[in-house]
C-alpha cells in the first residue's frame, strides 16, 4: 500500500510517499498522482517513507521520469531508504533517476518559496 501527500509551493511539487511499491496499483497511484501534476515545474518524490520497491515501481519511476522529461519537468527522487537505493542500483535505475541531496532540496525550496512569495 502506498499513501500520498502532495505539497505545492509555487511551481514545485513534492510528493510524500508512505508505505511500499510492490503491487501494481501502488505504481498506477503514483503515476495518476505525479501526472496530475503537469503544471510544475519541478517534481519531486520524498521516498524517504517507503520501505520497498519492485520491479512494476521501478519501471513506474523510469516512466515518470521520461514522462517528465518530455514536459520539461524536472524529476527527482529524495532520500530514498536503504533498501529501496539498493533495488534502483540492483537494476541500474539509480543512473538514470536524479537524486537529489539534501542540500539541493533546500535550495529547491527555498527558492520555490520566495518566488511563492513575490507572486503573492
Amino acid at each position: 500500500m502506498l499513501d500520498l501527500h502532495v505539497e505545492k509551493i509555487g511551481e514545485l511539487a513534492v510528493v510524500e510517499c508512505k508505505g511500499s511499491v510492490v503491487r501494481s496499483e501502488a505504481a498506477f497511484h503514483l503515476r495518476e498522482a505525479v501526472v496530475a501534476l503537469r503544471n510544475a515545474r519541478i517534481i519531486v518524490l520524498d521516498l524517504s517513507e517507503v520501505r520497498a520497491i519492485e520491479g512494476g515501481g521501478l519501471g513506474m519511476l523510469l516512466f515518470l521520469q521520461r514522462w517528465a522529461s518530455d514536459h520539461n519537468i524536472q524529476f527527482k527522487l529524495f532520500n530514498p531508504t536503504g533498501s529501496v537505493r539498493d533495488r534502483l542500483a540492483l537494476v541500474n535505475s539509480i543512473t538514470e533517476l536524479d537524486i537529489a541531496t539534501l542540500h539541493e532540496m533546500m535550495a529547491l525550496l527555498a527558492n520555490a518559496d520566495s518566488r511563492y512569495a513575490e507572486a503573492a
